[in-house]
């Protein structure tokens, strides 16, 4: 099974529409630690990304991804903007002139959003960020991958971490951005950063599911 074009511009668009419903919910979550502009900001950046989309989608799949992330670089406010289009442009590389994904490509696409998230942000795990909720979704999908597992089964590994790992900074005080000046009052708070990653991830899966 391959990930093709289609699907990657049809889970841009899903995940445009999920940030969207859940704008109120990652408002209410970054208010508990954070500037109270996640869901506003997320929103507006994949509304864009949505709005970009039928301009380039007769490209490749790395420059409609290269295009997304320096699509919500120009406008998602905040560390997000940063962290989320260095994450799709990263990401790109492993799409340079293709129109479908097999299962190594797919976990090389994530591999590099991740690189790109560390790159940017240098997050460790356990500093209550999106990091704590893609790093164990790529260490899922490759292990499926050194499994010898299909495609579908390898977004299914990352999913299930991604939502495991957004549930487990919860318990975490944060290390890093406008949370860390709160101490341990960010302790039980869900990251919003890891919320909209973990929102975003499930929507690939649909889309394969589908």
């Amino acid at each position: 099974m391959t990930v093709s074009k289609g699907q990657i511009i049809e889970w841009l668009e899903k995940s445009a529409d999920i940030i969207q419903k859940n704008k109120d919910y990652l408002t209410q979550l970054d208010a508990a630690i954070g500037d109270a502009d996640h869901g506003v900001n997320m929103t507006r950046g994949f509304k864009k990304v949505e709005e970009k989309l039928p301009t380039i989608a007769g490209k490749d799949i790395g420059n409609i991804l290269k295009a997304t992330g320096m699509t919500l670089i120009s406008s998602v406010g905040g560390a997000s903007g940063p962290l989320y289009g260095t994450f799709f442009m990263r990401a790109a590389t492993a799409g340079n002139g293709k129109e479908a994904l097999d299962s190594i490509d797919l976990c090389a696409m994530f591999k590099g959003g991740v690189d790109g998230i560390v790159q940017r942000g240098r997050p460790n795990r356990g500093d209550k960020t999106m990091f704590d909720a893609w790093a164990p979704a790529l260490d899922a999908m490759q292990a499926a991958l050194s499994n010898g597992k299909d495609t579908l089964t390898i977004v299914k590994a990352g999913a299930e971490a991604i939502e495991q790992g957004m549930k487990d900074t919860i318990p975490l005080q944060a290390r890093k951005g406008r949370a860390s000046y709160l101490g341990e009052r960010s302790i039980g708070h869900q990251d919003p950063g890891a919320t909209s990653s973990c929102l975003i991830f499930k929507m690939l899966l649909e889309v394969l599911e589908a």
